[in-house]
């Protein structure tokens, strides 16, 4: 059995791609099923685990399925859990989508810190990567690589001079997840804003919960640090990894990816464990 919470934690908010307002509250489970999503607005109250065979597209965003039912946006949720070292968790939510809050981990960070964690003796050994692996895309690429520790990096590149090239860099064993990565918020690009709009995504993207940058600069400063981009793509990268239950050994490294394509390297290195 794994770490799970001493006690439950709930909030609620707006979805980013949805715009519909949902609570979730997060349970502790000694069950061992991992973590795992319930509908409860849904008849059976259906359960999704956050397992990468569940991941059902990933347009801007994470979703799992099982079935009929769906939940959407699961990344800084499962980043925040992970990071913290919660193996186990019952996750409650009355919608299709989690709210992206102040589109950041920054307030699940500190619900589950306010809760603690319950820790279990678990004298599993290291999931050890052996050989490198690369995924890549035109030049964006993902690649997990033999490590002494579990880091990972990641880099961005735009054309919009308030991002431009940047990287960030952030090992498990510092421990630090809560100040460093957690707050980094999503960001959009102005100009990209219409047309999501109308093909039915970011209905509940406002300032107050992503940064907007134009060609002329970002339209909500300040930004909590001077690469938060490139620390959210990290935060992302942290939540879609966390679907392999727990992280290789292994440094993870990627520049202008997506979320396909985490999904893709998290695919591979399930084969591999089913493998070993």
């Amino acid at each position: 059995m794994g770490n799970t919470l001493k006690t439950a934690f709930e909030l609620s908010g707006v979805g980013l791609h949805s715009g519909e307002t949902t609570t979730v509250k997060v349970l502790p489970d000694e069950s061992n099923q991992g973590r795992y999503f319930v509908r409860v607005d849904l008849p059976n109250q259906p359960i999704i685990p956050a397992t990468v065979q569940a991941v059902s597209q990933t347009t801007l965003s994470t979703e799992l399925a099982q079935g009929e039912a769906k939940v959407r946006t699961v990344e800084h949720l499962l980043a925040s859990l992970a990071a913290s070292g919660v193996d186990d968790a019952r996750i409650e939510i009355d919608g299709a989508e989690v709210p992206l809050l102040d589109g950041s981990a920054k307030l699940w960070l500190e619900a589950i810190a306010a809760v603690g964690i319950v820790s279990s003796v678990c004298d599993r050994s290291p999931w050890l990567l052996r050989q490198p692996i690369w995924i890549q895309e035109g030049d964006a690429f993902v690649a997990a690589l033999p490590s002494p520790e579990t880091r990972f990096t990641y880099g961005i590149d735009f054309p919009y001079s308030a991002i431009a090239n940047q990287w960030h860099s952030w090992s498990c064993q510092e421990g630090n997840f809560a100040q460093e990565v957690a707050p980094a918020r999503t960001f959009g690009l102005a100009e990209q804003i219409e047309h999501l709009q109308q093909a039915g995504l970011i209905r509940g993207g406002s300032l107050e919960n992503a940064l907007v940058c134009s060609k002329s600069g970002w339209l909500n400063p300040p930004l909590r640090f001077t690469n938060e981009p490139a620390r959210h793509k990290l935060l992302d990268l942290v939540g879609d990894l966390s679907l392999l239950g727990r992280f290789p050994q292994a440094h993870f490294l990627a520049y202008k990816a997506s979320h396909k394509l985490h999904i893709q390297l998290a695919r591979t290195l399930a084969d591999l464990d089913q493998l070993n």
